[in-house]
């Protein structure tokens, strides 16, 4: 399923759901206020009926011709039908309309149903909404409503009264039936409607996400390494098409960069590896003198010594790009540690040109020991590489704000502005350090880049062509320790 469809029926069965809940909320409200009016206009008819019974001492009295009752004359369906009974059951006073359309029914309930005093009993029958009022000579003389002089009860007078009015609920039902009908279509058309738009909409704000997934299918089908075309619309599908091309980009370049090293591997792996071979192959072609077997074995050996440093500098580039896990540091302090380790230059070609310079009288930080002291060494063994010999060649050890910084500065050839740009790419060498005929590989400074930002350092290089270059290593500043 699309993903417009996805939103728009999210969008629809919440619409639905809200509607639905409207209509129901106003649907009852409504049938509450209109049965309460209904309600209400049965109480005011009996309480209106029951004002005009007169109160005696010795008995009630009904005398319409005295309080002329206007409740009842409309025979109207809606209209209140009314009557007025005795303790017998037997009419003493009906509405004109009693005998207008339907009847209400005129059996009284039993006794025990109907409320007392000013108390209404309601009750539905078929067709019928009916109140009562049970009127008692007893209750009404004890709450006070009696003339002043006692006397015989006339004949029309009562020891009780039973007063029932009574509506039909039918125009109450038609309106209630048709507010639903009105809210049902209502809502039918407010969530077709909003279908409608609703498609139309997500269509609309979806069409840049459309239109990049078939710019990257024809992309893809035509090997176009261009980036996405970003659709200007201010909002998150811009940016999200502005950050996808520059993870193109980067993804890319990664490629591009594998590429080149793949390329650069595979050659400098394939020239020791053709050269033992070619060497192999010449001196078998015929018998010679054990002086140049032995050559032949040291020309050998340094081929498969240059191979083993490749070998074991593409490993060590791989496994840094592919281990998540960090090193096991520990607090190393470099005012020791660096000393100790430019000893293990003593009796090699250009020792005495080998200087340490170290300010601060303690340094701390975290390292892994074995690779920091391969990543120092690879700097002083290229700076030895790329000087004169008698040039000074100075490991430098000075503390800034939060960080520990060791350089390691010669006097060679120097480097140009893209040279230092380059200077870290894998198998990259300078081209004034082939002409020099340098021996390496170019995996040197990869190596050291790799080690010092595992070691979550820094490492930059300041460089003057023909002056020499400056090789700066930071690492962050780690709390002494005893």
């Amino acid at each position: 399923m699309r993903l417009a469809a996805r939103l728009l029926l999210y969008f629809l069965g919440t619409l639905a759901v809200v509607l639905l809940g409207f209509s129901a909320t106003m649907y009852a409200l409504g049938w509450s206020y209109l049965h309460r009016r209904l309600d209400e206009r049965l109480e005011k008819t009996l309480a209106a009926l029951e004002a005009a019974v007169h109160v005696e001492p010795d008995g009630l009295e009904w005398k319409p011709q005295e309080r002329r009752i206007t409740i009842g004359l409309d025979p109207g369906v809606d209209q209140i039908r009314w009557s007025i009974e005795d303790e017998d059951g037997q009419a003493v006073d009906r509405s004109a309309n009693w005998g207008a359309g339907p009847t209400p029914p005129a059996v009284a309930p039993e006794p025990a149903a109907v409320a007392r005093g000013d108390a209404t009993v309601l009750s539905d029958v078929p067709g019928w909404r009916v109140g009562r009022r049970r009127l008692l000579l007893a209750d009404m003389l004890r709450l006070g409503k009696h003339g002043p002089e006692p006397g015989e009860r006339d004949a029309d007078e009562y020891g009780e009264l039973n007063l029932m009015a009574a509506v039909s609920p039918e125009p109450v039902d038609a309106n209630l039936a048709r507010l639903g009908m009105t809210l049902a279509a209502a809502s039918a058309t407010t969530w077709l409607l909003c279908a409608a738009l609703g498609g139309w909409l997500c269509r609309r704000a979806l069409a840049p996400i459309a239109s990049l997934a078939a710019a990257a299918r024809a992309k893809a089908a035509a090997d176009d390494e261009n980036g996405l075309p970003t659709p200007e619309t201010g909002d998150e599908l811009e940016d999200l098409g502005r950050a996808f091309n520059a993870l193109l980009d980067r993804r890319r370049e990664a490629l591009e960069r594998q590429r080149r090293f793949t390329g650069d591997a595979s050659h400098q792996l394939r020239t020791p590896i053709a050269g033992v071979l070619s060497l192999i192959d010449v001196v078998r072609r015929r018998p010679r003198p054990a002086e140049d077997y032995e050559q032949a074995l040291d020309q050998i050996r340094g081929e498969a010594v240059r191979l083993h440093r490749i070998v074991e500098s593409l490993l060590f580039l791989a496994r840094a790009e592919s281990e998540s896990e960090p090193l096991r540091q520990e607090p190393v302090d470099l005012a020791a540690w660096v000393p100790e380790l430019l000893k293990r230059w003593e009796g090699r070609p250009r020792a005495a040109d080998l200087h340490f310079v170290g300010d601060p009288p303690s340094a701390w930080v975290r390292a892994h020991p074995p690779l920091l002291a391969q990543a120092v060494e690879n700097l002083v063994d290229n700076a030895l590489k790329y000087s004169e010999a008698g040039s000074p060649v100075t490991v430098r050890l000075r503390r800034e704000p939060g960080t520990a910084a060791l350089s390691v500065e010669d006097r060679g050839c120097g480097l140009t502005e893209a040279e230092r740009a380059a200077v870290f790419e894998p198998f990259y060498r300078a081209p004034r350090a082939r002409l020099l005929g340098r021996g390496g590989v170019g995996l040197g400074l990869s190596v050291v880049q790799r080690i010092v930002r595992a070691s979550r350092g820094s490492i930059g290089v300041e460089s003057v062509p023909g002056a020499g270059s400056c090789f700066t290593i930071r690492l962050p500043e780690a709390a002494a320790t005893g």
